[in-house]
């Protein structure tokens, strides 16, 4: 083993070790062998009103060259939030860059936390967002789909900061509403990560897009060099969608591209009929824009498909 690689390891084990201690039952360990780790943080101990489950995998050259692959769970937390939060922890990987971050990580979410539930009104409390939070409680687990992350290639999403690009076309799908809640896909051509980091920018620009109740994405970016892939997912509170959503991408093997469905709740649960809807989205869109020669790609399971009005890639 290199010399960097060893003192990296050893790195993450005083790491582990001294945020267990910390932390204590907050502190959970995934897969040790796989250095997948989860912590729940809470603004307040004894009566938490705000809480995010935070999941990590260390890769090998973490904390030297490499920052952690990292998702944030929350289904209270969407759309401009969440992108804030992510930013903040972003910034601190890039002021300690080299150093050991997940404590400054976990404080900087307690901070944000606590902030939110000083500054938040008594109807947005625990027992009131029960009624906001849709289908996501009824599915069990919320941990990630850990066995499509240790596939995956630099999985984190951080900005590119060399250079400046362009911001790439986004197309909108049609849309599909079942119950009152209506879907539309988005699609975008990307080749870098801070496309797409753009590309979530622009969507939220459009406040009916920034307060939908999910903005479920994933994105899969071909690295021909080295014949891999650099692909992530997002859930934004609809547990496993975004998981889903990247394992569509990879059965159809498509390429250089990023999918958004963007779900309005129309307060009637749909149960598992809701992943259909998106994963219908998503595939009709990719079809529509080329990426895959698949044809059975009609939206079912009882939703009805309708188009938007004007043209058929301008956003409603």
């Amino acid at each position: 083993m290199a010399v960097q690689e060893t003192s990296d390891l050893q790195s993450q084990i005083d790491e582990i070790e001294a945020l267990s201690s910390i932390y204590g039952d907050e502190w959970c360990v995934i897969d040790e062998a796989s250095r997948i780790f989860c912590i729940n943080i809470s603004d307040d101990s004894e009566r938490p009103k705000w809480t995010v489950s935070l999941q990590i995998i260390l890769p090998q050259d973490y904390p030297s060259a490499a920052p952690p692959i990292y998702q944030i769970n929350a289904g209270w937390l969407r759309g401009p939030a969440r992108m804030e939060l992510s930013n903040s922890l972003e910034e601190i990987y890039v002021e300690h860059a080299g150093e050991s971050i997940l404590y400054l990580w976990v404080e900087k979410i307690r901070e944000h936390l606590v902030e939110r539930s000083l500054n938040s009104y008594p109807a947005e409390g625990p027992e009131e967002r029960k009624t906001v939070m849709t289908e996501e409680e009824d599915d069990g687990d919320a941990f990630l789909d850990y066995s499509t992350l240790k596939n995956t290639q630099n999985t984190y999403l951080f900005t590119d900061r060399q250079g400046d690009e362009e911001l790439p076309e986004i197309r909108h799908g049609e849309t599909i509403t079942d119950r009152r809640s209506t879907f539309q896909p988005h699609l975008a051509r990307v080749i870098t990560p801070k496309q797409v980091r753009m590309i979530l920018d622009k969507l939220y620009e459009n406040k009916k897009i920034a307060t939908a109740t999910h903005n479920i994405y994933a994105y899969r970016i071909h690295c021909e060099d080295k014949n891999t892939f650099l692909q992530d997912c997002e859930d934004d509170g609809e547990t496993a969608a975004g998981g889903r959503l990247l394992h569509l991408l990879q059965i159809l093997d498509a390429r250089n591209v990023m999918v958004i469905v963007t779900r309005w709740y129309g307060g009637i649960l749909l149960g598992p009929d809701r992943f259909k809807h998106i994963n219908n989205c998503a595939r009709s869109i990719l079809v529509q824009e080329g990426y895959t020669d698949t044809v059975d790609e009609a939206p079912k399971a009882g939703g009805k498909c309708k188009k938007p009005k004007g043209k058929k890639d301008k956003m409603k």
